[in-house]
């Protein structure tokens, strides 16, 4: 187990499940920051892409871990956002997904909570539900409590009842675990063990072996820096196992996806490895980077090497260039941002032989830890939404949440 004082490794805290992919043009994008102005360092630990109020205009999610706030940034008109606190008394929240939880036609938030963002063994993690009060406000109830850090919550039919259970992943400490909680209705839910090792980042659903039912894969970091998948039987039973594991035991994983990635009918799993907080002194290490395990359609997997990058975090499939293949952005949260060569955000297109060409797409704000993507304004293009993680100097880009838009030049040909 990893004793470093820093280690806190907030990949946990850049979560992006891409089971669907979105398309865009080729042109540069245009950074634009929006809702509050930064208090200090901001701690944007997430930011995520909804449409919570359904009303045709996909708004943003924003958790900030050092106020303990979760916001939603109203998109009032395209390109133009309206931020309220829907969560003030969230305890370190890290990841939100969104889910019509008690089928009222409403979307409401789940809400992973770290109780603490920097280390700490405590049971102090918890999962939230913001339930859509269909006014513009939220009721905060607690789903789980008293259990290690929490850093990743997700939803799915598991065991094909028909009701919306929960996975639950808690990076903890020297503590973690990872569980499934089974849906009993009316917000009550009886938890089911399926690991108890630390440094859990990102557990999202899908079906990797084809087989019908939702399956589980699961990032753990610290000692074990493992990438573990649990098949489902389809009633809810899990037999679980490890289909990667680094040798290098400061990997610094720090974020995983689900996607198609070839678009041969598999899901396959994306990953970086940045964590710039396993180590005394905070930043890059040359062995940083991203990876594509290939599925083989059985739910075995190829390990592929994509590309060094330094701080990688928080992968992202999307289709960037409108070839139609899909390729991956990914942003840098651990940086040497002393230098003006060190990049924020890139994207590795995919060429027709299924390598990938690394492409720049900007070298500030720095410190982003967490991206997401969609057509936001219904322009037919991708925008992206970034988060800052201001944890280590120099801070002289500093950015909370960032709107990533196209030129205007390019919607109007």
């Amino acid at each position: 187990m990893k004793y470093q004082l820093f280690k806190i490794s907030l990949g946990v805290i850049a979560g992006a499940l891409c089971l669907n992919s979105v398309s865009a043009g080729s042109d540069s994008l245009q950074p634009l920051a929006v809702g509050m102005e930064a208090k200090g360092e901001p701690w944007v630990s997430n930011v995520r892409i909804a449409d919570l109020n359904q009303d045709g205009l996909p708004d943003i999610l924003a958790c900030e871990g050092r106020l303990n706030q979760v916001s939603w940034l109203r998109q009032e008109s395209p390109g133009v956002f309206e931020e309220s606190i829907i969560a003030e008394l969230a305890p370190g929240p890290v990841f939100t997904e969104i889910v019509d939880l008690n089928d009222d036609g409403l979307m409401d938030v789940l809400v992973a909570c770290m109780g603490i963002v920097i280390p700490n063994n405590g049971r102090i993690g918890s999962v939230l539900l913001l339930e859509n009060q269909g006014d513009g406000t939220f009721e905060q109830s607690t789903l789980l409590q008293d259990v290690p850090r929490v850093t990743y919550v997700t939803w799915g039919d598991l065991n094909g009842d028909g009701l919306k259970d929960l996975v639950v992943g808690a990076f903890g400490f020297f503590d973690g675990e990872i569980r499934w909680m089974e849906n009993l209705g009316n917000n009550t839910f009886k938890s089911h063990p399926l690991l108890d090792l630390s440094g859990t980042i990102h557990a999202p659903v899908c079906d990797v072996d084809g087989d019908g039912d939702l399956d589980i894969v699961a990032l753990v970091s610290q000692d074990w820096e493992e990438i573990h998948v649990f098949e489902n039987d389809g009633a809810g039973n899990f037999e679980g196992r490890v289909a990667y594991g680094a040798l290098n035991k400061d990997f610094g994983s720090s974020g995983l996806c689900v996607a198609d990635v070839d678009d041969d009918g598999s899901i396959d799993i994306v990953y970086t490895n940045g964590d710039g907080l396993d180590y005394s002194t905070p930043g890059p290490r040359s062995w940083h980077g991203l990876q594509w395990l290939r599925n083989d359609g059985t739910g075995q997997f190829e390990y592929r090497r994509i590309a060094d990058l330094p701080g990688a975090h928080s992968p992202l499939v999307v289709d960037y260039d409108g070839d139609g293949r899909k390729d991956i952005v990914v942003v840098s949260a651990y940086n040497d941002w002393s230098s003006p060569d060190a990049v924020s955000l890139v994207c590795y297109l995919q060429m027709a032989n299924k390598e990938f060409e690394k492409t720049v797409l900007a070298h500030e704000p720095t410190h982003l830890i967490s991206v997401d993507g969609a057509d936001m304004d219904g322009d037919g293009q991708v925008e992206f939404v970034t988060g800052a993680f201001m944890y280590y100097p120099p801070f002289d880009n500093i950015s909370r949440v960032t709107y990533w838009d196209r030129p205007l030049s390019s919607k109007n040909r």
